[in-house]
């Protein structure tokens, strides 16, 4: 082992942090110092009685002991092992209360704190301003001060002595706090971590936070390939007719542009929700609902789809929630029949009271390299997830030689 490996945690930083987190236990802990005190006083002064100075010394312990197990005392020793010891601890749950086996654990963390940082406290006011002593008086500074008294079977006169011995003073409380303060640090997860219930609801916000980020990447395929895929049937149109029909090349151009425009505020929408951090605030955009649908299916027809649209009630008088998933659902469904499909595609919309149901229907082409996409496939996948966490029902997949998709979305109607 080298010199520089013994030394180590001395000069680490690591041990001055962990000795200002002992300290601080030593600070707590002076009331309770005084408390001991004044009752130690009380108890030998005979004029005081007796039953008067016990029934005072109840009180008080229970006063003393309720700050143990007090659920901030237990926040603010987390904050303080996660700043100055370096433990990754979990935050408590915000408005879970803790149970008795985690205030038991975090009281008898606090109260360690609070011995052994009282007894790091009194070494140091003792042991170390001895120790600075017998290492000063080597070069004649305070000489006074250990010339006439006796430590141990030192006495003044064996000043090399007393410097070494002030030396290993030093050490050994260079040692000491990094050892205490490397045991706390071991400790501390056992003692502060979580409770049950607290693993569990923090699992419970992971689980939330997974499936809203599937959500948004969900979001963000529909929206994205469908506008992909407008904009490269819009692209090879008008490469067709580059020569002959310059006005229809312009609309595709003109097309293309707003397409991607839109595609560039979805993302920025779903990029600004995944931001994490930052000043930067996330950008704001407007969901896609029912009432978007005309804007859809013309710019599917503007890409060379035929579509046949019938709509039967009012989409206002559906809930937002059920009204974006039925965008998202039609959207894929025209993506779906533009990449892979024939002939025209039939949209049905009947919003009825209490249920949203619609249908798409295309042709299938035969060639394989253009086949329909089977049961798997992102964007299936993303329509049968929608539908079930609404609670209804899809129906997607070849019929004959149709592509069928028909769902059901229940609701309860707005008044």
């Amino acid at each position: 082992m080298t010199l520089r490996a013994v030394l180590t945690p001395l000069v680490a930083g690591t041990t001055w942090r962990r000795g200002v987190f002992l300290l601080l236990g030593g600070v707590l802990a002076l009331p309770y110092g005084v408390l001991a005190v004044t009752f130690a006083q009380l108890l030998t002064d005979s004029e005081i009685p007796r039953p008067l100075v016990y029934a005072l010394l109840v009180i008080a312990a229970l006063i003393a002991v309720v700050p143990l197990l007090l659920d901030g005392s237990r926040a603010l020793e987390i904050a303080a092992v996660r700043a100055l010891l370096g433990i990754d601890l979990p935050e408590p749950a915000p408005g879970h209360t803790a149970d008795r086996e985690t205030r038991l654990r975090s009281a008898l963390w606090i109260a360690t704190h609070l011995i052994v940082g009282a007894l790091v406290m009194v070494a140091l006011f003792s042991a170390l301003p001895m120790a600075l002593a017998f290492i000063a008086q080597q070069f004649g500074i305070g000489t006074e001060l250990t010339s006439r008294e006796r430590f141990g079977p030192l006495d003044g006169r064996d000043s090399g002595w007393l410097t070494v011995s002030g030396v290993a003073l030093l050490v050994g409380l260079g040692y000491a706090v990094a050892g205490l303060g490397a045991l706390a640090g071991s400790m501390a997860p056992v003692l502060l971590g979580p409770a049950q219930a607290e693993r569990i609801a923090a699992l419970e916000a992971q689980a939330i936070r997974l499936a809203e980020r599937n959500r948004l990447a969900r979001e963000l395929h529909d929206s994205i390939g469908h506008a992909l895929t407008v904009a490269t049937l819009q692209a090879g149109a008008a490469r067709e007719v580059l020569d002959t029909d310059p006005e229809f090349v312009r609309r595709a151009l003109t097309a293309i542009e707003e397409t991607g425009r839109t595609a560039m505020d979805e993302l920025d929408h779903v990029l600004g929700l995944l931001r994490e951090g930052g000043n930067d605030r996330p950008v704001v955009a407007p969901q896609r609902t029912l009432a978007d649908l005309d804007r859809l299916v013309t710019d599917a027809r503007a890409a060379g789809l035929a579509v046949h649209a019938h709509r039967v009630g009012d989409p206002a008088r559906v809930p937002a929630a059920v009204s974006r998933e039925g965008y998202r659902i039609v959207q894929e469904g025209l993506t779906n029949a533009a990449r892979y499909g024939e002939g025209p595609v039939t949209l049905r919309l009947d919003l009825h009271p209490g249920a949203l149901e619609l249908e798409l229907v295309n042709g299938v082409r035969r060639r394989p390299e253009r086949a329909h996409p089977g049961r798997g496939g992102r964007g299936l996948d993303g329509m049968r997830e929608r539908v079930l966490l609404l609670g209804g029902g899809i129906t997607v997949g070849p019929d004959g030689d149709r592509w069928l998709i028909r769902a059901r979305l229940p609701y309860e109607e707005t008044r």
